[in-house]
C-alpha cells in the first residue's frame, strides 16, 4: 500500500512539473516550440498542419484549430492505422510512435502526432492535426503531460476568403 502511495505521488509531481511546460505551433512559420515555465526553449522542429486555411470550425474541414487548448492525452500510436483515402489503405504507423491529443471543444480527435510521410514537414497538407517527424516528437514529449498547454498560432502569411 505505501509503495502505491509513493508512485501515485511521484506520478502526480511529475505531471505538475510537467504541466507547466508548454506548446507553440506557428502556422506561418511551420515551427513547433515547447517552452520551459521561464519561456526557454527546450525543443523546436518543423511541422506540417492542416490543408486549408483557418481555423477549425466543422469535422472534416481540413483545418488546424487555433487557439489555446490543453493535453488531453498522450498515447503510444506506433500500433495505430489510418486510412487517408489515397487508395493505399489502412496504413500501420501513420501516426508515428506519439498522438499527443488536444482538448478542443466540439473535436475528439485532435492532435499533435509523428509521421509516416516525413516528406509532408513543411506543407499544409494534413486533415487537421499538427504533424512532425517522429524524430522529432519522440524527443519532446518527455517535456510535456497532460495538462500543458498548447497555443496554436493563425498563419498571417494567408489571406482567408
Amino acid at each position: 500500500m505505501k509503495k502505491l502511495f509513493v508512485l501515485c505521488l511521484l506520478s502526480f509531481l511529475t505531471v505538475s512539473v510537467f504541466a507547466k511546460n508548454r506548446i507553440v505551433v506557428s502556422k506561418t512559420d511551420f515551427t513547433l516550440t515547447v517552452l520551459s515555465e521561464k519561456n526557454d526553449t527546450l525543443y523546436h522542429c518543423n511541422i506540417a498542419y492542416g490543408k486549408n486555411p483557418g481555423t477549425k470550425t466543422e469535422i472534416g474541414d481540413c483545418k488546424t484549430p487555433e487557439g489555446t487548448f490543453a493535453v488531453k492525452m498522450i498515447y503510444d500510436a506506433t500500433s495505430w492505422k489510418h486510412d487517408f483515402g489515397d487508395g493505399k489503405g489502412m496504413i500501420k504507423g501513420a501516426y508515428g510512435p506519439y498522438f499527443i491529443r488536444l482538448a478542443v471543444p466540439g473535436f475528439t480527435s485532435i492532435g499533435i502526432h509523428g509521421t509516416c510521410f516525413p516528406e509532408s514537414i513543411g506543407t499544409m497538407s494534413t486533415e487537421g492535426c499538427v504533424r512532425c517527424k517522429n524524430e522529432d516528437i519522440s524527443k519532446f514529449v518527455k517535456y510535456i503531460s497532460v495538462g500543458s498547454e498548447v497555443t496554436i498560432l493563425p498563419d498571417k502569411n494567408l489571406e482567408i476568403q
